[in-house]
């Protein structure tokens, strides 16, 4: 298969998953059974490195807000998000108690933030805390952009309240 057409029958996918949960009100089953087996793992593989481009930019972003334009680098943005993400899918993936591994999770994420940002706790807090309202903006936008805001209805009390 041609570079081009794979890219394409991706796309394709990404949009009919969209689909998927613009309509889930039809109960079609998961939304991964809709991605043909063959390309499952090309699928996986490109959605891990776009949500840590994705993440990467954001950490970035928070972290020239709250630390400055001298110890954010984008680099250790990339770093940052990438042993996350990483640390994050193990502690998930290994730990039987969900609620442990989600402390070790946001103790991992934070300490990354402490070290490689070179910032106190606070700040680490505080980048964590502006990373998750500018993700949640950049979302908000994206589906104000694709016209599926809608999908947002059933939290839209938690948004509002986090408003």
């Amino acid at each position: 298969m041609a570079k081009c057409q794979v890219v394409r029958m991706i796309q394709t996918y990404l949009f009919q998953i969209m689909l998927h949960a613009a309509l889930s009100g039809i109960n079609r089953g998961p939304w991964w059974e809709i991605i043909p087996q063959e390309l499952r793992l090309i699928f996986a593989i490109v959605w891990f490195f776009v949500n840590l481009l994705v993440l990467a930019v954001v950490l970035y972003l928070a972290g020239l807000i709250v630390v400055g334009v001298k110890r954010a680098l984008f680099s250790d943005a990339f770093i940052i998000s990438l042993l996350g993400t990483v640390l994050s899918t193990v502690f998930f993936l290994f730990i039987p108690y969900n609620l442990l591994a989600l402390f070790l999770s946001v103790f991992a994420w934070l300490l990354l933030i402490k070290r490689l940002y070179e910032t106190r706790w606070l700040n680490a807090i505080a980048v964590g805390i502006l990373a998750m309202i500018i993700f949640l903006v950049v979302t908000i936008l994206l589906a104000l952009i694709f016209e599926i805001l809608f999908i947002f209805e059933r939290f839209s009390p938690f948004i509002i309240l986090m408003l």
